[in-house]
């Protein structure tokens, strides 16, 4: 049926062919927006009295499209057409489920400057940090199809004589997927199909700021042969209308999210309480962000450091959960690499991400402006500020890159999740402090070290769920580097990993006496 599971490439946008190409893809998109999109219910289309618009965070007075501003009743009848497809799309084979990942992957990759377009307009996105979006999203299509057949084959067991004993997956049932708005296409996808390829349908509530993506990710899979509601999309101007309500819901079998915290320890706690009606226990998978060090120790590569440092911390405006807020740095190499680190950060550009010369583009949102904005200053009492600081240009949520040096390892700079392009440079007298800091924190999600002579260590002693050894902690591969992390990071179901479908699976034992 299919070979080898193979990353896709990344896009080398220095052939100017290449790049005429993604220019066209932007044009397309371009010509595209301002329309209004339904939801999608049991296959069926549906209106809401009101509807929200999608902003350009680049540029505020584009409009992306306009959405519905869904409402509880929308929720409701979205569970039950999921919870009525799902009958018969848990009894199709599992390779005719699979097939449909894999044409859904085959049609995205030929779009897929398209898919990247759209993210650059609508989440800000520089052209490389879409393509990787967009490349990560086929390969969890691509995997997940493969991971979808591996499950469904026999399962080892203990011989015992006279019977024969078996153990199979089956699906969970219905659930709700809530993507975040930072990888829009890459994580809805990712967040949707794994569950859909185990035999389960879903309520798919995608991220208020980018639910065109999202339409994209859901229209891609109605045209690669998905079956109405086994996928529902339903929007809402605020996420806690619908999403809040499938969370309580009695009948919502498990929930699938990316997110903030705050956010996913409410829905652990509310998911946790056995309402009326309901005969399970919910299963939860949550990732929930971090504060993710980047540790330099003595005999580090400065330059390497610097590098990874800075890739780390602000691509796509350091809006990624595996961001590098702060570098523990020793204080034999603390001021070579200060300099070089406030030297890359000041010669970022920041504009509209559809101009390829453009390093960052806007942050998400006013309410992440003026966000990170209160940490800048923070950090102005905090350590002092190296490169950046402030507003970057009019038009669009533009921020610069901001560094503080001399930070303490105690201060809220180096403790708190920014979401933002801000970076904390914290010296440590030795390894062994440097270790106690990077552990410090009630994330663990990603991290690096940098150096030779303490690499055992770290690894063993470094606690979060990806570790990175002299390279920078951002850019995950799947199935190369399963992504999760511990503590307040989430549930460390490694997505892209070989073990995430079993998040959404259920083993049955079968003993028959002969």
């Amino acid at each position: 049926m299919f070979g080898p599971f193979q990353n896709e490439p990344l896009t080398d946008f220095s052939d100017p062919a290449v790049a005429a190409d993604f220019q066209a893809a932007i044009d397309l998109v371009r010509s595209r927006l301002g329309e209004t999109h339904p939801n999608v219910v049991g296959g069926a289309d549906r209106t809401a009295s009101n509807t929200f618009a999608s902003i350009d965070p680049s540029h505020n007075a584009t409009v992306i499209g306009r959405f519905q501003d869904g409402t509880t009743d929308d929720a409701e009848d979205a569970l039950a057409a999921a919870w009525a497809a799902f009958p018969s799309w848990s009894a199709t084979p599992v390779r005719e489920r699979a097939a449909v990942l894999l044409r859904a992957a085959h049609a995205m990759r030929r779009r897929k400057h398209e898919f990247s377009a759209a993210m650059v307009l609508e989440a800000g996105k520089t052209w490389p940090e879409a393509d990787g979006d967009t490349a990560e999203a086929i390969d969890f299509l691509e995997f997940y199809a493969r991971e979808a057949i591996r499950w469904d084959q026999p399962q080892p067991t203990t011989p015992y004589p006279g019977e024969t004993n078996t153990v199979q997956y089956i699906a969970l049932g219905a659930g709700v997927v809530i993507p975040p708005w930072n990888f829009p296409v890459a994580i809805a996808a990712g967040m949707t199909t794994a569950p859909v390829v185990a035999g389960n349908t879903v309520v798919l509530k995608p991220a208020e700021q980018t639910p065109y993506t999202a339409w994209m990710v859901f229209q891609l899979l109605r045209d690669a042969g998905l079956p109405d509601g086994v996928v529902n999309f339903v929007t809402s101007a605020d996420g806690a209308v619908v999403g809040g309500h499938l969370v309580t819901h009695p009948k919502t079998r498990f929930i699938s999210f990316t997110g903030s915290k705050a956010v996913g320890c409410w829905i652990h706690a509310e998911a946790a309480k056995v309402r009326p009606g309901q005969i399970w226990l919910k299963r939860v998978v949550a990732e929930m962000g971090g504060k993710d060090a980047i540790l330099v120790d003595a005999d580090a590569d400065v330059d390497a450091a610097a590098d990874g440092i800075v890739r780390a911390a602000f691509g796509f405006q350091g809006q990624k959960c595996s961001a590098c807020s702060r570098a523990l740095i020793h204080g034999d190499v603390y001021d070579a690499l200060e300099a070089k680190v406030a030297a890359a950060a000041k010669k970022i550009v920041v504009g509209h991400p559809s101009d390829p010369a453009s390093n960052m583009g806007a942050v998400i949102d006013r309410e992440a402006e003026a966000r990170i904005l209160s940490y800048l200053d923070v950090g102005r009492s905090e350590g002092t500020l190296l490169a950046g600081g402030g507003a970057a240009g009019a038009g669009g949520h533009f921020l610069q890159a901001s560094v503080f040096g001399s930070v303490s390892k105690d201060a809220r700079l180096a403790n708190e999740e920014i979401f933002g392009p801000v970076l904390a440079l914290v010296r440590v007298d030795s390894y062994e402090e440097g270790v106690e800091v990077f552990n410090n924190t009630e994330y663990g999600l990603t991290g690096s070290y940098f150096g030779t002579a303490n690499i055992d260590d770290a690894k063993r002693r470094l606690h979060c769920g990806n570790l990175y050894i002299n390279r920078k902690c951002t850019g995950a591969l799947v199935d190369v580097q399963p992504f999760g992390g511990f503590n307040m990071s989430g549930t460390d179901t490694k997505a892209g990993g070989r073990e995430h479908l079993l998040a959404f699976l259920q083993a049955k034992t079968i003993c028959e006496r002969l």
